[in-house]
């Protein structure tokens, strides 16, 4: 699960206004990471990540970067991190796994990166530690589908989290949604919603407009 389309969404859609120190939750070979640094230029970044050997990918990523003082990875689960007791964050993003009915894979890394929200890194435990650890105004950004986007803004709720912001994420225009890359923060209000299609409706399925404005920092061709 090194680099998938779902992570580029979120690393490029995330609301980084303001930020000055981030926690991406679950960095997998540092995507996130590296994408907030690009993106921000002061932001001081935690990342953690219970796979050893990814964890080990995302400090040489990190290392090789043009940003290497301003990310630290942690090769830690978040009950472990958050046993460190680190400092609040005004930001934190995270791409929790959610194949939790599915089939497992017989390769444990890949099952690890795809069921971990059902073994080690549950809704309510992502929601918790967010809830004590973002700095008053502060955001969690996270990246579902949206049945389970509904499951995890329960628990958020039940925290003191509420939805600020919803991007709808669809394949084409007026295709059911695949994702729902949501904003939460500790104060309730109405929430803003805009959409985003990755393909356009021609029949060459070519990238749209919109997401190769996005993405156009990141991809080396759209």
């Amino acid at each position: 699960m090194k680099v998938s389309t779902d992570a580029c969404l979120l690393g490029a859609a995330a609301d980084l206004r303001g930020a000055t120190r981030l926690l991406d939750i679950g960095t997998g070979t540092g995507l996130l990471a590296l994408m907030a640094a690009q993106r921000h230029p002061t932001v001081q970044i935690e990342a953690v990540e219970i796979d050893v050997a990814a964890a080990a990918q995302a400090t040489a990523n990190a290392a090789a970067s043009p940003w290497p003082g301003r990310i630290r990875i942690h090769a830690l689960g978040l009950a472990e991190f958050a046993a460190t007791q680190p400092a609040p964050f005004s930001h934190i993003i995270c791409n929790p796994p959610f194949f939790r009915q599915s089939l497992r894979s017989p390769d444990a890394a890949r099952t690890t990166a795809r069921h971990e929200a059902a073994d080690t890194l549950s809704f309510e435990a992502l929601a918790a530690f967010a809830a004590a650890y973002l700095r008053p105004g502060g955001l969690l950004t996270v990246l579902l589908p949206p049945p389970e986007m509904q499951v995890f803004a329960q628990e958020a709720a039940g925290l003191g989290l509420h939805p600020a912001t919803r991007l709808v994420v669809r394949h084409r225009p007026g295709s059911r949604p695949l994702r729902h890359i949501v904003g939460f923060r500790q104060e309730a209000a109405q929430v803003a919603e805009t959409e985003l299609v990755i393909r356009s409706a021609t029949d060459d399925g070519a990238y749209s407009a919109e997401f190769r404005a996005l993405l156009a920092g990141f991809y080396l061709a759209l």
